[in-house]
């Protein structure tokens, strides 16, 4: 009975601290200033095979930001990125993964992770490198986002929308598949503009 306790009072203590790091530090949140948050622009990603990846080359177009791994239990949503990619990719979407190993379900290098999702799942879509994605060491994008809509992944395959105009437009967590109700009528309604 004691060790169930004191597993108990270890469970919250862990998830107290997990709840308190996903938020942006109260200084960050009001520097905001209450108003519109700013748009996502001038940020970089380094690609899955080396290339420069920047979002402002997709100024214009709606951008569906998910972080991924390889080894979790919601790996196979890579088939649902591929899918929304396919149906949506003419007019205009476009579907980032940016592979993390934040909660460490990722594969050691970009290489095999690169291999894993061509022979898996035969992906063509934009892939980052293994990026950082929570905490003071995210990739400025990741940080962007807490900052600016206090948000933070809380797990491998959350999404974002980014709109054609930079502005989040939406977030999603690693339950919902991105071909869900929810996502593509965010995707329909940024699109349509």
């Amino acid at each position: 009975m004691r060790r169930r306790h004191l597993l108990a009072i270890g469970a919250v203590a862990i998830a107290t601290v997990a709840v308190a790091a996903q938020r942006p530090p109260k200084a960050a949140a009001a520097a905001t200033g209450g108003g519109a948050a700013a748009p996502a622009g001038g940020f970089r990603f380094r690609g899955i095979t080396g290339s420069e990846i920047a979002l402002d080359e997709w100024r214009g177009q709606p951008v569906l930001v998910v972080n991924t791994a390889s080894r979790c239990g919601f790996t196979s949503q890579y088939e649902d990125m591929q899918a929304l990619y396919d149906r949506f990719r003419a007019r205009g979407l476009v579907v980032l993964a940016v592979p993390s190993d934040d909660f460490n379900q990722e594969l050691g290098s970009d290489a095999e992770v690169a291999e894993f999702c061509e022979v898996n799942f035969g992906l063509d879509l934009p892939m980052a490198g293994i990026t950082r994605v929570r905490g003071p060491e995210a990739h400025p994008f990741y940080l962007w986002l807490a900052r600016e809509h206090r948000f933070a992944p809380r797990w491998n395959f959350n999404k974002v929308l980014i709109g054609p105009d930079g502005e989040m437009l939406g977030s999603w967590g690693s339950a919902t598949r991105p071909t869900a109700r929810a996502i593509v009528r965010a995707v329909e309604a940024a699109l349509a503009g």
